[in-house]
């Protein structure tokens, strides 16, 4: 009997990733979770619902991305060779519409004619919206009110692709509070509506499902190493809001041991807690992150001392987020990827960076594990490869970035 790899042995027949993980919502959500895992399941082993995901990643999406050599960059940091998987060059300007071409033409395969999705940054309303489009399908998104105000480029971009982008004034009026609504209007409607969930978390099946239409990237990225430099990279790097693109990154290179990994989360304007967004940076002083459950899933969460879920902070929109995907806090209990975070200054000054070395201008979120590396690279021996997964392109964050001028 072959011996499953560490990808293949999560989650379990119950959707959990060790302890994290599971099902927890409202008895009305139980059935129609049960069917999208059944949908799901059945359409992975379907040749031509995969064959259809393909050639939608390939003539819409506009994959392979490319793994970039950054020549300068390397140069100027002093340490290793450092390669950038391009997911910025995605349409849509971010990794985001993998797992939105994956999820839409489920929703097509179920038969619902509406889709509803939450966004922090933007980018992942902007994906869902595309793709609706592209497929026929009603959209509404959700964003919380601080975002719209932070994000408007991403606001009038869902709403020219024909989206109703709906704010929500409610409690941080920012991600976590988007999702809220999102599963409101979905138990409202779910006869007609899929739930088009935007990063690897939520009940079960989502986190799985997610992580499946992202592994594209790190398959890529493994082939594209190989051919580069007849090697695999030393380093991984990959910001971590909900965690979407690191776990796409990471889940090809879970069973390479001397591949190390390093998903960075937002620090905010500090360590105490409701200055930031690190849940599993604890090791480097930020306060606030045990596990308990947020929004159906089991896994760590930023809470205060009487269990109330914390207020956050970050400079970046997709990183703002009390809890983090189930399948991360699993790999950090393993100690086989390690969490840190940076600063929402040392992200800023990332971009100018990597802006002015190589003439890319990443996405905030991207810049944090942009930040981190930098903060490595100089230590690292020259002969060892590190890859950072630019998640996205950073147009959106031109009014951010102006203020800090």
């Amino acid at each position: 009997m072959a011996t499953r790899t560490i990808a293949e042995s999560v989650p379990d027949a119950r959707g959990r990733f060790g302890a994290y993980g599971g099902r927890y919502v409202p008895e009305t959500l139980m059935a129609p979770l049960e069917d999208l895992e059944r949908a799901y399941n059945e359409a992975r082993s379907d040749a031509s619902f995969r064959q259809e995901f393909d050639d939608l990643l390939h003539n819409f999406a506009g994959r392979p991305t490319p793994l970039q050599f950054a020549s300068r960059l390397t140069q100027y940091l002093g340490g290793s060779k450092i390669y950038l998987k391009r997911e910025d060059l995605l349409h849509t300007g971010a990794h985001k519409i993998n797992n939105c071409i994956g999820q839409g033409l489920l929703a097509v395969r179920m038969g619902k004619r509406r889709v509803v999705a939450e966004t922090g940054a933007g980018q992942h309303g902007v994906a869902t919206a595309t793709v609706a489009a592209r497929l026929g399908l009603a959209c509404t998104v959700y964003m919380g009110a601080e975002d719209m105000e932070r994000q408007r480029l991403n606001v009038f971009r869902m709403r020219l692709l024909g989206a109703e982008v709906i704010g929500v004034d409610a409690g941080s009026k920012t991600l976590k509070d988007a999702i809220n609504e999102a599963m409101r209007d979905w138990v409202t409607n779910v006869r007609t509506t899929h739930y088009l969930l935007g990063s690897v978390l939520g009940a079960h099946p989502y986190p799985a499902m997610v992580r499946d239409f992202h592994r594209v990237i790190g398959r890529e990225a493994r082939d594209q190493i190989l051919h580069a430099e007849k090697r695999l990279p030393d380093w991984l790097f990959a910001c971590v809001g909900g965690g979407s693109n690191a776990i796409g990154l990471f889940n090809d290179f879970l069973d390479d041991a001397n591949v190390r990994m390093v998903g960075v989360e937002a620090g905010g304007r500090g360590t105490a807690l409701g200055e930031h967004a690190a849940r599993l940076a604890a090791a480097a002083g930020f306060a606030g992150a045990k596990p308990g459950v947020l929004q159906g899933t089991y896994t760590y969460v930023l809470q205060t001392a009487d269990g109330q879920i914390s207020t956050t902070h970050s400079v970046s929109a997709g990183l703002d987020y009390p809890a983090i995907g189930p399948e991360h806090a699993w790999l950090a209990d393993r100690g086989r990827a390690e969490y840190t975070a940076v600063r929402d200054d040392e992200a800023i000054e990332a971009v100018k960076t990597l802006a002015k070395i190589e003439g890319i201008i990443p996405a905030l979120e991207s810049a944090h594990a942009l930040a981190e590396l930098m903060r490595r690279a100089p230590k690292m021996r020259r002969d060892e490869i590190a890859i950072l997964n630019v998640s996205g392109r950073g147009d959106k964050d031109m009014e951010i970035l102006a203020r800090y001028e």
